[in-house]
Parts: structure tokens; C-alpha cells; sequence
């Protein structure tokens, strides 16, 4: 979902960002900057900040996803395009996201495309394991009774793209040449893709476009 059915470009992390650091320091009660500290050391450890703060202090997950989640979509465009994009392809269509259900349903809805989507599997969904995570796939996959050979995952993380291909999925990297976001900026310095990405686009919607070319009227 995000980086990925919008542009990073759209900035919407950098909202959710700042806000899981205000959250840690109103929740714990320290400086902001260790509470920046923290929320980055928990994403680095845990694979989540959620799952740090659930992991280490035993926090009670809704009302961080509640907070963090409420951003302005101001930034989000409609997109009819992308939208006759992903109708144009054949099977079915899930969102698969780290994020609450709502963020989904509020992004896929700005931009239009919520309704072309069969279901949404959320961190709460997978039991608040880390999308990065062999069990997070195995959870959405038997959930939603989805072969893995005959899927396709489109992701902006190049780590949460190792799971899926090891599954037997088709990779996507959705990265971005604007955006400088560290896992962006190593992005730019590689030569090749690694084994576990099969392809690679800046630009989702011209990507799909040429995978199934929306039907003219």
C-alpha cells in the first residue's frame, strides 16, 4: 500500500513518521529525541516499531495504529488511470499492508481504487507480525486461500519482498527517484537487482499498464 499504490513522492510517511515519535514520548514519557531513538532501534530489531513497543513494554496496539494513521491525505491524488490499471488485470487483488485496515481503506479510497480490491490483510490480521516475515505471508496466503506460484507482490521494502519470492511468488519493487528515503538512496546504488526481485518500476501504473493495457472505449 504505501510507497506503492501512491507515489512516495506523496510524503505520507513522513507524517506517520513523526507521529509514532510523538506517540512513543507522550507514551513513555521521555525527550523526543529518545523517543526517536527508540522507535528507530524498535524498527530495526523487531521489523516494526509497533512490534517493539508491544515486544518491550507490552503496549496495547489500537490506539498507537489509531494515532498514527490519522494523517491528512491532501497529497493523494485520485487516479483513474492506475484504477482502470488494476481493473485491467486478471485475478484477484488484495491489499497486503503493515498499516491498520482504516489507512488502507482511507488511501485506496482517495485514490480510488478501494473498491477494485477483494480484501485487505492488516497487522492486526497477521497478529502483529512484521510483513517482512515468513509467517506474516503464510497467515495472508491461508487466509485468503491464495496459491503463492500463481501470485504477484508489489512492494516499495526490498526486504519485504524476500519472503515472497522464497514462497514462490513474483516480485515488484515499486522505488522511487525522488523520494530520499535511505532504503531509496541504496536502492539508486545498485548495479543489478538482487535474486529475490524480479522486476523493478518507478512508476506502478505505467508498469501495469504494460502488463495488461486497459481496455479502450
Amino acid at each position: 500500500l504505501d510507497n506503492t499504490l501512491y507515489p512516495a513522492e506523496c510524503n505520507l510517511f513522513a507524517q506517520v513518521d513523526q507521529k509514532m515519535s510523538a506517540f512513543i514520548a507522550d507514551y513513555l514519557g521521555v525527550p523526543l529525541p529518545y523517543a526517536r531513538h527508540l522507535q528507530k532501534s524498535y524498527y530495526r530489531k523487531f521489523g516494526t516499531t509497533l512490534a517493539g513497543l508491544m515486544h518491550v513494554h507490552k503496549m496495547e496496539p489500537t490506539r498507537f495504529l489509531e494515532y498514527v494513521h490519522d494523517i491528512d491525505l491532501a497529497n493523494v491524488p485520485e487516479h483513474p488511470e492506475l484504477a482502470a490499471a488494476i481493473d485491467a488485470l486478471p485475478g484477484r487483488k488484495l491489499i497486503f499492508t503493515a498499516g491498520s485496515r482504516r489507512h488502507a481503506e482511507n488511501v485506496a479510497g482517495k485514490l480510488g481504487v478501494l473498491h477494485l480490491f477483494e480484501d485487505i490483510m492488516d497487522i492486526v490480521d497477521t497478529g502483529f507480525v512484521p510483513k517482512e516475515q515468513a509467517e506474516a505471508y503464510d497467515k495472508m496466503l491461508a487466509r485468503h486461500n491464495v496459491m503463492p506460484g500463481q501470485a504477484a507482490m508489489f512492494e516499495d521494502m526490498p526486504h519485504n519482498l524476500v519472503a515472497a519470492h522464497d514462497l514462490g511468488m513474483t516480485t515488484t519493487l515499486v522505488h522511487s527517484i525522488y523520494y530520499d528515503h535511505p532504503v531509496q538512496l541504496k536502492i539508486r546504488e545498485w548495479t543489478e537487482a538482487p535474486e529475490h526481485i524480479h522486476h523493478m518500476t518507478d512508476d506502478l501504473c505505467r508498469f501495469l499498464k504494460g502488463i495488461a493495457p486497459a481496455s479502450e472505449t
